[in-house]
């Protein structure tokens, strides 16, 4: 295989330095492979009046996340909703990019951006500071006072805990990526290798998991992406809250 744990193509560019080209190059083809589809579901509302399944399953997602941000933040979340969606989406894209075998077959991009910790860090400080600033423009300076309950003393460990929520969102969605890639890797290199221990044959026998493990991967991604954006929903809903 020419895919590698942990390997990227580098870019070295002035200012930034060292960055990952094949991430950046994925995460692009993802955002116009979005687009694309949107206006592919968009374009053809104008065509016809019949609801099929790509309407059906689009309309399904956006109206799920809507319900799920009107439920939670009420009718102060409303401008949030398109946010969400959109959160919702492009991370489960990247996450379901990395199915697609473009860096097997030798070309310098492809694999899941979120199993890179350069992408999932600034989603999850987009998520944190969009949430303080809408905070603080709704609230004021008073926003903090949710760091002084129940008791005044235990601001420490409340600043700890609101600072930790960006690393959560992270580290949960970088380290189930990463893992299932890591995990079809040396599936499919011991099925290439064409390992046997004594008359048995290791890699005969593992031939259809690689495409379990994508089922799985799948599954994963998708999940992931969900918690993700559950999460950002919950943190906004926790800091726009009115005190009663």
């Amino acid at each position: 295989m020419k895919e590698h744990i942990g390997e990227h193509y580098i870019w070295r560019l002035p200012v930034l330095g060292a960055v990952h080209a094949d991430t950046i190059v994925t995460t692009w083809l993802v955002m116009i492979v979005s687009l694309a589809l949107f206006a592919w579901i968009g374009a053809s509302y104008r065509r016809s009046q019949y609801i099929g399944k790509r309407h059906a399953i689009a309309e399904g997602v956006i109206n799920y996340i809507s319900d799920l941000a009107s439920q939670s933040l009420g009718a102060a979340g409303e401008p949030f909703i398109p946010f969400f969606v959109a959160l919702f989406i492009f991370i489960f894209l990247l996450n379901q990019f990395g199915m697609l075998p473009f860096k097997t077959v030798g070309l310098p991009f492809g694999g899941s951006p979120t199993a890179d910790i350069n992408t999932v860090v600034p989603l999850a400080l987009i998520v944190f500071f969009m949430i303080q600033i809408v905070a603080l423009r709704r609230k004021g300076v008073r926003y903090f006072g949710h760091l002084l309950k129940p008791f005044w003393w235990l601001a420490p460990i409340n600043t700890l805990e609101e600072l930790v929520r960006p690393i959560t969102l992270c580290a949960r969605l970088f380290f189930n990526i990463f893992v299932g890639e890591l995990l079809f890797i040396i599936v499919a290199s011991v099925v290439i290798a064409r390992v046997k221990i004594g008359w048995f044959d290791l890699s005969l026998s593992m031939t259809f998991v690689p495409f379990l493990i994508q089922f799985f991967n799948f599954f994963v991604g998708t999940v992931q992406a969900f918690v993700f954006t559950l999460l950002a929903i919950v943190y906004m809903s926790l800091a726009i809250a009115e005190e009663h």
